[in-house]
């Protein structure tokens, strides 16, 4: 079973949360969840200060979700809500480049979805939702791609629930539905909060700079039995590339089996720390099919990993157990220069 995700807060807005806490909060708060305690819509919401709401649903003006992003002013400068009402918002979405500040809210990710049926040979074509623009804020939202089975068996189709390239973007409380390439990671910093991610080939791709923190990633049975799914396939390609893929304080578990990440570029960098591996993981844990490169400067690491899955008697050679020395630069915000920019986080 998984550790809870204890709460150890360095959050911009945690004094003022723990001034309203009733009695006993601060005590019980060392055993529940980060985000029950202190990241939620009305804090996200009081953090970013928007002084504009639009409104999508059946009997609101706006019906549809592109409709609200559409009447956003190119080139705002000022943050704009954007608040789904609870219930399936069907159609593809995207927020262009010229349309930053956006704050997409929902009522929770188990009440408030957009949905797209959309498989392609070009990822952001395939992606129900892509996020162009920097500065974008994502709370309590569900995104599926619902491509049917039929299409995603192709391996040279993609079924993108979200595309994220945009620079500065958070999501809170969301979670990504698709039957492989779930989420295209693409490009800028991004974080992740207390996220459901689910898929199996490459489901979490691309070259972004991003922290996933608390994520539960749940892996479906891979129906191209001539290969094994991967989590994560990173794009890293020289040195100075600042990007990567960082999992904290998760839970990898599922159906079939699975690789922590594939090499995807000579420099493909991913870690996973304080993070709970099922059985689901390939006791290898990392693997190169596809990538004929060197993997002398792949920075694919495990730290303080715990569960059936993080045994290092049979992994690969080439993937690293870090030190806490070693790890200590990936394993808060800074990796991002997330205290320049996030309303909300931890460590």
């Amino acid at each position: 079973m998984a550790r809870p995700c204890l709460l150890l807060p360095l959050l911009l807005a945690a004094a003022a949360v723990l001034a309203w806490a009733p009695g006993g909060a601060l005590a019980k708060s060392k055993l529940a969840k980060k985000s029950d305690d202190i990241v939620n819509g009305p804090l996200l919401t009081e953090k970013l200060k928007a002084k504009r709401t639009l409104i999508v649903g059946p009997d609101e003006e706006f019906k549809t979700v592109q409709s609200a992003i559409d009447a956003v002013p190119a080139g705002n400068t000022e943050w704009i809500i954007v608040h789904l009402r609870s219930g399936v918002h069907k159609g593809k979405v995207v927020i262009p480049a010229n349309k930053p500040f956006v704050f997409v809210r929902g009522n929770g990710k188990g009440r408030t979805s957009i949905t797209h049926e959309s498989a392609s040979s070009d990822n952001a074509e395939s992606a129900a939702f892509a996020v162009n623009a920097d500065n974008v804020i994502v709370f309590g939202i569900s995104f599926r791609n619902s491509a049917r089975v039929g299409l995603v068996n192709d391996q040279g189709i993609r079924s993108v629930s979200a595309m994220v390239a945009g620079d500065k973007v958070a999501f809170y409380h969301c979670a990504f539905y698709s039957p492989h390439h779930t989420l295209y990671d693409s490009a800028g910093r991004h974080y992740y909060e207390s996220c459901y991610i689910q898929g199996n080939i490459d489901f979490i791709f691309g070259g972004g700079q991003s922290i996933f923190q608390c994520p539960e990633i749940f892996v479906k049975p891979d129906r191209r039995t001539e290969i094994l799914g991967s989590i994560t396939a990173q794009d890293r390609k020289a040195d100075d590339d600042g990007s990567g893929f960082v999992f904290l304080k998760g839970k990898v578990y599922g159906v079939g089996e699975v690789y922590l990440g594939r090499v995807s570029a000579p420099n493909s960098r991913v870690i996973f720390a304080d993070t709970y591996l099922s059985k689901t993981v390939n006791p290898e844990g990392w693997t190169s099919i596809g990538y004929t490169g060197s993997t002398e400067k792949v920075m694919l690491a495990e730290f303080n990993c715990t569960g059936p899955g993080s045994d290092a008697a049979k992994r690969v050679p080439w993937s690293r157990r870090f030190t806490m020395n070693e790890a200590s630069k990936y394993l808060t915000v800074d990796f991002i220069n997330g205290k320049e920019w996030l309303p909300a986080f931890y460590y």
